[in-house]
């Protein structure tokens, strides 16, 4: 012990002898070091982050320059090209990772993390709603100046909350699959047709008033992708019950999922360029910015609260109560996903970014959020349903309406039932306002008060929306761990084994693993018991 001593001690002597200094020589090296790394791994992030920075830069720089439509289309060009991009590669891996991921688990297994997965939606929309309910009442942003100040559109269209549920089941049920590739069923009032009259017996429009409207099913140009969701889970749910039969196709949709994977890994160098003219394109385009901020600047200061309320706190503690690790170093590896859902304002758009960040920085379980992602980029709308629980109160006070407890309870049960039924793109929530006011009885007209600033308010709850799905994921994947390893033991067992059974005295094999594999049938029972011991 004590030679080891006085060997660490002459080292250290002969060190400082010769004038360095151990620790400080290798200090600068190793945090280099450290930092080259930190670089390497984010470096997209860093390259998101400064194209957000220099395309509010570059919009607000070019504000004064009062661009034509030309200018401002062209800008935007690069922007729209690469939202293309994106959303081209969304059917293919949606379809891809439901499959493979489903397919990879059991029935029962599916239906558990479905369950769990709804739940879990659910709750979270309906705590939002509850969340942007309390922020709107408490600080009070409705004013019936703004409404004088800024004016409306007496435009209206008949909503109510029960078609948008029949819409979601008619959805969820495609009756052709190849249509809701590119199409949605929709419900629509029109005009109802007259019984065939006489020219001369015809009266004019000012005698028979209001035109009787009729409910109509059509089909309006959008992916229906709830309905591809649900066809894929039941179909990679079946898939997975055939076993070898099945595995190349299993096989093939893992291909396809690596493969949309690495093209998103391209695209993805292409995001400086891509989102600096996002979001230049939308400022430049928006007239009298300064005049509608500043008017409706308490509403979006209550959709801000409540956003980052639920992100930096709520969502925190709900991971750290059910994973138990550390929710900010979880939140932190997502910069880049909230970045891009806040550029494009669409969970889908940002659905393979995503992917990317869950199964190769954070390290969630693949079989988990092949199978929580797409289906919470179409059910799970948080930050929606605050939104539109804020909006419609926020119009109620605007109109000096008094909402009682039945009310404000109808505003939280809608706001929920209404972003359940979302689409992913962008706006949605506007048209989803519309049926929580039919359902309080505030008028449809002032959601045009929002269109101004909808461009912005809608990044905002996009992060929520796209933060969500990933925090299920995490919880998800932690409240069935216990299940995924039973599976991984029993293919595990499954692939190295080869169970075996003892019959009339011979050893044969219940199940050949591989092609390659002998099996040995042997008559001498005295050679049995050594074998199989």
């Amino acid at each position: 012990m004590e030679e080891k001593s006085s060997a660490r001690f002459s080292e250290y002597l002969f060190a400082k002898m010769g004038g360095q200094d151990v620790s400080a020589s290798q200090g600068p090296r190793k945090v280099t070091a450290d930092t080259r790394k930190w670089m390497r791994e984010n470096l997209l992030l860093m390259v998101t982050l400064s194209g957000v920075l220099f395309g509010v830069i570059l919009g607000f720089g070019l504000r004064p320059l009062d661009l034509g439509a030309d200018a401002v289309m062209l800008i935007s060009y690069p922007g729209e090209l690469f939202m293309r991009l994106l959303k081209l590669m969304i059917l293919p891996l949606v379809i891809a990772s439901l499959i493979s991921g489903s397919a990879s688990l059991n029935a029962r297994m599916n239906g558990m993390i479905a369950v769990r997965t709804l739940v879990y939606f659910i709750l979270t929309s309906l705590l939002n709603a509850v969340l942007g309910v309390a922020l709107v009442l408490v600080i009070h942003p409705g004013n019936p100046g703004i409404r004088e100040s800024i004016g409306t559109s007496h435009h209206a269209r008949a909503v109510n909350i029960l078609d948008s549920l029949l819409d979601l089941g008619r959805n969820m049920f495609p009756d052709n699959l190849f249509q809701a590739a590119f199409q949605q069923a929709h419900t629509v009032y029109v005009p109802k047709k007259q019984p065939f009259q006489n020219v001369t017996d015809r009266l004019p429009s000012e005698v028979l008033g209001d035109e009787e409207l009729i409910r109509v099913i059509q089909y309006r140009s959008g992916t229906n992708t709830l309905g591809i969701v649900f066809f894929c889970l039941v179909f990679g749910t079946f898939l997975g019950t055939l076993g070898e039969k099945g595995q190349v196709v299993i096989d093939f949709f893992k291909a396809v999922f690596e493969v949309i994977m690495r093209m998103v890994s391209t695209v993805m160098w292409m995001t400086p360029v891509g989102i600096t003219s996002v979001i230049a394109g939308k400022i430049l385009g928006v007239d009298d910015l300064v005049l509608v901020m500043s008017q409706l600047a308490w509403f979006i200061v209550t959709i801000a609260i409540g956003v980052f309320l639920y992100q930096l706190v709520i969502m925190q503690l709900i991971y750290m109560a059910f994973v138990r690790k550390n929710p900010f170093k979880f939140y932190a590896g997502l910069a880049q996903g909230t970045l891009t859902a806040f550029a494009m304002a669409s969970t889908a758009a940002a659905l393979p970014v995503t992917f990317r960040l869950m199964t190769e920085k954070l390290k969630v379980d693949p079989r988990v959020t092949r199978f929580v992602l797409p289906i919470g980029c179409n059910i799970n709308m948080d930050g929606t349903a605050l939104f539109v629980a804020v909006a419609s109160i926020f119009i109620a006070q605007m109109n000096g309406i008094f909402l009682g407890f039945g009310e404000i309870i109808t505003v939280i049960l809608t706001s929920t039932a209404a972003s359940v039924s979302s689409a992913s793109v962008p706006s949605a929530a506007l048209v989803l306002l519309l049926v929580v006011l039919s359902a309080i009885d505030a008028p449809v007209n002032d959601v045009s008060l929002l269109f101004a600033i909808d461009w912005f308010v809608d990044r905002i709850r996009t992060t929520n929306n796209m933060l969500g799905d990933c925090y299920a994921a995490a919880v998800v994947e932690q409240l069935s761990r216990q299940e995924l390893m039973a599976l991984d033991a029993a293919a595990y067992q499954s692939e190295t084994v080869l169970p075996t059974t003892i019959a009339n005295g011979c050893i044969s094999a219940n199940r050949v693993p591989d092609p390659d594999t002998v099996v040995v049938e042997m008559q001498d029972d005295a050679r049995i018991t050594g074998i199989a011991k």
